[in-house]
């Protein structure tokens, strides 16, 4: 966005990290709150969401002289909800110049406005928006910017844009994810015009249909537990009654499901997809499962004229809340460019693989890498417990070397403090692992480490962690 001179009162677009421009209005930041040093910014308070924060000038546009390129390039019903305050406040703002001539009014009176309230690290309110693998913002001079609002509400109260997105601009250039041929218009995402249907709504699809909600898509539903659909119909999702008919209704569906007996189930299954392809249909198969499975899937959806995409993603829940994935991408190649708009809400870049089953193989041989790793790391703090190290001392040794990563201190700390709170499921790592040796045996490729994993995670799972994060196979060291 190009530099303007505003002042306090101006309407504006503000321009939020990686999601599309936003109304709000340029407003005096409380007296105890200062500006991020370095940078040219103005406070802003956005409209529909209660939500304020500083905005450097050059992600700020001025209102009314863009307000049609931007309803033309946004189109979600929040968004629309947010211009449609802006338009209430101008019609007031109106109402009080034509009857200010003073009669009636009470001089030097003020209606009393509620405090703006900072949520700081301890916060529940902020807790819920905050990706764990921040630092703190008191501490961070990078990313000194911060997230207020006019009351103590809850998070779900701040859902227009706050709701899994997080209010902090990015110091690097380009925000826009760029899925391969795609096209982003100032950052932000253009939707599709085809209807969009996601079946399977767990760790990983919530956060995935949530974006593209937020996007402006329109997305149909569905899940097995019909109550998660819920939270999404309130969001503006349609429902489907079953994954035939969400294909049916759909141009594009995508499915998201634990394994490949799931993934086979959904297609094949009673009231199934393929029920619901018809020639030119659309099926994109996201789910972690087997090259085996994929060959499969693609040839009974294309055996009834559909289109067939695998697209399964690298990431874990908290990735896809942010839409930061990354989506490996193989089949129809026509099929990955109808998707453009969609993995652009979902992830932060895409790779295309060339024919069916290459990238269920490159996402295998990736979570055999991370899962393998994660034993490692489990292995190496309970070593160190065992012959009297500190283990908080092993982890800032580990995150000042070459093998520092937000991976690392994140399930580290995790594993410290005893939250194995899922955000890829132990034993869904498990059956990757399981997967990715299998595969090695086929290709007569031999796979130790990942064996000698497997029999960790196995134990794990012996003692109860299935449903707990991946990083629950410390405890298998230590039962």
């Amino acid at each position: 966005m190009a530099t303007v001179h505003l002042r306090i009162g101006d309407l504006v677009w503000g321009k939020l990290g990686r999601y599309p421009p936003w109304p709000g209005k340029v407003v005096s930041p409380p007296k105890d709150l200062k500006k991020p040093r370095g940078k040219k910014c103005h406070f802003v308070k956005f409209f529909g969401t209660e939500d304020h924060a500083w905005i450097k000038v050059e992600q700020l546009k001025p209102y009314h002289a863009h307000k049609e390129e931007m309803i033309k390039i946004n189109k979600g019903k929040r968004f629309q909800q947010a211009v449609d305050a802006v338009e209430d406040f101008l019609k007031k703002a109106k109402g009080k110049e034509q009857n200010s001539d003073g009669k009636g009014e009470s001089k030097g009176k003020k209606t009393p406005s509620k405090p703006l309230k900072i949520l700081e690290e301890e916060d529940e309110d902020l807790s819920a928006l905050k990706d764990p693998s921040e630092k703190p913002v008191k501490d961070d001079p990078h990313f000194h910017h911060f997230l207020l609002s006019q009351s103590d509400k809850p998070a779900s109260s701040m859902e227009p844009i706050s709701k899994r997105l997080k209010i902090i601009e990015e110091d690097t250039g380009s925000t826009s994810i760029q899925a391969a041929d795609s096209t982003a218009i100032n950052g932000s995402i253009t939707p599709t015009d085809k209807r969009i249907g996601f079946l399977g709504l767990g760790l990983m699809g919530s956060g995935i249909v949530s974006n593209l909600l937020k996007m402006g898509h329109v997305v149909t539903v569905w899940n097995r537990t019909a109550e998660k659909c819920d939270l999404f119909i309130q969001e503006g999702a349609r429902l489907g009654r079953t994954p035939a008919e969400v294909a049916s209704m759909c141009d594009i569906t995508f499915s998201c499901v634990s394994d490949p007996k799931a993934a086979r189930d959904l297609v094949m299954g009673p009231s199934g997809v393929l029920q619901g392809i018809r020639p030119g249909k659309c099926y994109v198969e996201m789910s972690t499962v087997d090259p085996e499975t994929i060959t499969e899937l693609s040839q009974v959806i294309t055996s009834r004229g559909g289109r067939f995409l695998e697209a399964p993603v690298a990431g874990s829940q908290q990735l896809s809340n942010d839409g930061m994935l990354v989506i490996l991408a193989a089949g129809d190649r026509t099929v990955y460019e109808d998707c453009s708009s969609c993995f652009q809400a979902m992830g932060k870049t895409s790779f295309f693989l060339g024919e069916a089953g290459n990238a269920a193989r490159m996402m295998l041989i990736l979570n055999m890498v991370q899962g393998s790793f994660m034993a490692t790391i489990a292995e190496g703090l309970t070593l160190a417990q065992a012959t009297g190290q500190s283990q908080q001392t092993f982890l800032d040794i580990l995150c000042q070397g070459q093998m520092a990563s937000t991976f690392v201190d994140q399930k580290c700390q995790n594993i410290l403090q005893g939250n194995f709170k899922p955000d890829y499921y132990l034993k869904h790592i498990q059956k990757d692992l399981r997967l990715a040796i299998s595969m090695g045996d086929m290709a007569n490729h031999p796979t130790p480490m990942a064996a000698a994993a497997n029999e960790v995670y196995k134990r794990a799972k012996a003692l109860d962690q299935s449903d707990n994060d991946i990083s629950a196979v410390y405890r298998a060291y230590i039962h």
